[in-house]
């Protein structure tokens, strides 16, 4: 960068007389002259020994720090947390990670305010590290960068590539007696080879994907591996653009707009990705002022197909995706079509279009039909992505289709209060074929955190009920959830939901082809018992869970925390 410019938020600490002191605290820790006459550039690192996710995130960070002095910046590295969302799964701990989105958010939002960065390079292992660094830069509107720090490598396990998902489904097949308990010790072994995020198009690897398709990431730079090359490369990449973005006053409120949105959507049903994205999307375009309603994912979703065979709905990983060509490959396709628009802008200074000319991507033909198809050949006519209302879900519960698009199913409903309790029915070998499990309480405010379920989930596959067992909650699925799984059911019970209104044995019916989700219960029924219902109280009465329990919104409008945004109906 030739000259700093004058109106950079850091002059405000490091420019005149009464700034020596200001100074002097830099000098402290080995920034020179040259250092404090250029742009400073926070890089958010949630480098954590957590997760695999995270757990190289401070290499990710040296990289893109080389990018940003290499480019004549100022690099300021510094933490924020992370949850596991794997090691938390199943446990009390899950109410923590949607909460770590939003401190997250708040905790970048506050050093780049108060240490006055004149951009960022935002970094993101695991699940909620991704909308909350996307949340945080949005909410700043300084010049940005996103970085992914990458998927984790496929295991192996008798001859064939597993994931985290098969050890969950595992522990299902051991209760079941489909499966030892020494053949899961074996794949529990192999399936988490090293560093990065998890393999599959789980929560991880869907917000990286759309990360690129809002234009807040270079176009390409989510499938790199964690631990190769190229992820590095792309870090540095990132920090060099920071400082693109400075000179030449990129923000994120440059970039986004409806239509970068409605391309994050066609993106995210093409591939299959995770139901999470539809809470993180409407939580990032809230942040951003634009108008983002649940029932635009289902629109959307009508009239994009989908065409990428990617876990959990099938077959392939991230890296396999990555082989092909990465992102882009779906994009191009996509816009061929005209169900992706090209002409939205990236954190490049260039469009979507403009980036897919200048990257070297394969062929259409040689890519392999039977892992990305062509869209008029798809392997679903409709995207993953369902919402469905009814009278259990006025405003909307969210499921993602991994087997057939005309799934009908109706059973008698078993109630839970929470999510152990559901657990501990399955592992018993009590579900029986045409259940409908329903686990309330466990929404953004009612749980409060809105956990997610995959290990009731991969329970219940693992006991040979993925295709005649369904569940409905007020609480998420992870994104490596498979099976007729509804979550997000809005309004939530805690909040005097439908959902709170259903009893034991009671005819639900789910309706795909319909979008429909019902009890067979009259309004009458529904108003008169949560009329006689006692009110909940808040499950935590003090400490963070408590204050951030208070304060969620409806997962409708995405779960937001911040008040100054859409929080609910």
């Amino acid at each position: 960068m030739s000259e700093k410019p004058a109106d950079l938020p850091s002059n405000e600490v490091t420019e005149g007389v009464e700034r020596a002191p200001h100074r002097a605290m830099f000098r402290a820790m080995g920034y020179d002259d040259a250092d404090l006459s250029s742009p400073m550039v926070g890089i958010a690192n949630p480098a954590a020994d957590i997760t695999p996710c995270n757990v190289h995130l401070d290499d990710v960070a040296a990289s893109a720090y080389e990018g940003v002095d290499s480019a004549g910046g100022m690099p300021i590295e510094f933490g924020t947390i992370t949850i596991s969302d794997a090691i938390s799964m199943g446990t009390e701990g899950m109410r923590a990670s949607l909460i770590s989105r939003e401190v997250i958010a708040d905790s970048v939002e506050l050093v780049a305010f108060g240490e006055r960065m004149d951009g960022l390079v935002t970094v993101g292992g695991c699940d909620k590290n991704l909308p909350g660094m996307m949340m945080a830069a949005i909410r700043t509107d300084l010049p940005s960068v996103f970085l992914y720090g990458g998927s984790i490598m496929p295991g192996e396990h008798d001859g064939r590539e597993v994931t985290v998902q098969n050890v969950f489904e595992g522990v299902g097949a051991v209760a079941e007696g489909e499966m030892s308990e020494e053949e899961l010790d074996e794949l529990e072994r192999h399936a988490c080879p090293g560093a990065g995020s998890c393999g599959g198009m789980f929560t991880a690897n869907t917000m990286a994907s759309i990360s690129e398709a809002l234009g807040l990431a270079p176009l390409g730079s989510a499938g790199a591996p964690a631990e190769s090359d190229e992820r590095y490369e792309v870090a540095e990449r990132a920090g060099e653009l920071a400082l693109d973005a400075i000179e030449n006053e990129r923000r994120p409120s440059d970039i986004l707009d409806k239509r970068s949105f409605e391309n994050a959507i066609a993106l995210q049903v093409a591939i299959g990705g995770s139901t999470n994205a539809v809470l993180h999307l409407l939580a990032l375009a809230a942040e951003a002022g634009i108008d983002l309603d649940i029932e635009e994912f289902d629109e959307i979703s009508r009239r994009t197909p989908k065409i990428a065979n990617l876990q959990p709905g099938g077959q392939k990983t991230m890296l396999d995706l990555y082989e092909q060509g990465g992102v882009p490959v779906v994009i191009r396709r996509l816009v061929e079509a005209g169900l992706f628009d090209g002409d939205t802008a990236t954190v490049t200074g260039r469009t979507i279009s403009e980036e897919l000319e200048r990257l070297d991507l394969p062929a259409d033909d040689d890519i392999d039909a039977e892992f990305i198809r062509p869209v008029e050949d798809p392997f679903h006519e409709e995207g993953a992505i369902k919402i469905l209302t009814g009278n259990l879900a006025p405003d909307g519960g969210v499921l993602k289709v991994t087997g057939e698009d005309d799934f009908h199913h109706e059973g008698p409903a078993r109630v839970f209060e929470t999510e152990e309790d559901a657990m501990q029915y399955v592992q018993e070998g009590r579900i029986e074929s045409g259940d409908v499990i329903v686990i309330r309480n466990e929404g953004p405010r009612g749980g409060p955190g809105m956990r997610e379920m995959l290990g009731v989930t991969s329970a219940v596959v693992g006991a040979g009920h993925e295709d005649d067992v369904a569940m409905v909650t007020d609480g998420r699925f992870s994104g490596a959830t498979r099976g007729p799984m509804i979550g997000h059911v809005a309004p939530e019970s805690f909040d005097g939901g439908p959902i709170a209104a259903l009893e034991d044995g009671d005819h639900v019916t789910i309706d795909i082809p319909d979008r429909t989700l019902e009890a067979d219960l009259s309004d009458g029924e529904i108003e008169s018992r949560l009329a006689d219902r006692e009110e909940p109280e808040l499950s935590y009465q003090n400490g963070v869970l408590a204050k951030y329990g208070a304060t969620f919104g409806s997962a409708a409008n995405g779960a937001v925390t911040n008040p100054g945004v859409k929080r609910d109906e």
